[in-house]
């Protein structure tokens, strides 16, 4: 009897264990940072319906900024092969703000526009006809990295964004800051983009490289 009494008092209280298991258990879940992953913050289009199939959009090929990125991270822009992305946020925007074939309501945009933005524009015929018809198109391989494809987003969106703050005598960084938290902001905005949409494209990856 003796014998088992001894045994007993052996025995460890698993509650009082319990319960400093639990307080740290809180204590790292509040004192710890969970790392997140924002990635790219772009609005993507709604699901189209099967049974209703989008109009085709006839568009002329000169309106059209064709960056194309291979396996090997090598650049294909607008038929000429490059190594690098060096000055392409400015062609991007002297493509924009191309005027190759004007319509009334694109010479009215002309006019508006600051003269920093006016000694940028041009009126090549064998570029876009005007900013509301221009379109930045960027296709892939499926082995292209990650980081040459933010690269190239990056500066097309960069493009727009130097554009719209210098329509509104803004810096691009005091432009992207805009929230349109109030009527202020919501009008810098939209006044900074008016008549000159932000055309990206992302074309489908063609199946070369990578998995």
């Amino acid at each position: 009897m003796a014998r088992k009494k001894n045994r007993m008092s052996q025995e460890v209280n698993a509650g009082s264990m319990a319960d400093i298991a639990f307080l740290l258990l809180i204590f790292f879940l509040v004192t710890t940072t969970i790392a997140s992953d924002k990635g790219i913050l772009n609005v993507l289009p709604p699901k189209l319906d099967p049974n209703n199939p989008p109009p085709e959009i006839d568009l002329n090929e000169r309106n059209i900024f064709v960056i194309r990125i291979n396996s090997n991270d090598q650049f294909l822009i607008e038929d000429d092969y490059r190594d690098n992305t060096e000055g392409l946020d400015e062609e991007l925007k002297a493509f924009i703000l191309n005027f190759g074939a004007p319509n009334d309501e694109s010479a009215k945009l002309y006019n508006s526009l600051p003269a920093s933005l006016k000694a940028l524009s041009g009126r090549k015929p064998e570029s876009s006809d005007h900013p509301g018809e221009a379109v930045i198109s960027i296709k892939t391989d499926r082995g292209t990295s990650y980081e040459k494809y933010l690269e190239v987003f990056d500066l097309a969106k960069k493009a727009y964004f130097d554009i719209y703050a210098a329509r509104v005598n803004l810096s691009t960084d005091e432009y992207r800051a805009l929230t349109g938290k109030n009527d202020a902001e919501e009008s810098l905005i939209d006044r900074g983009k008016e008549g000159i949409p932000m055309a990206i494209s992302i074309a489908e990856p063609d199946k070369i490289g990578g998995n």
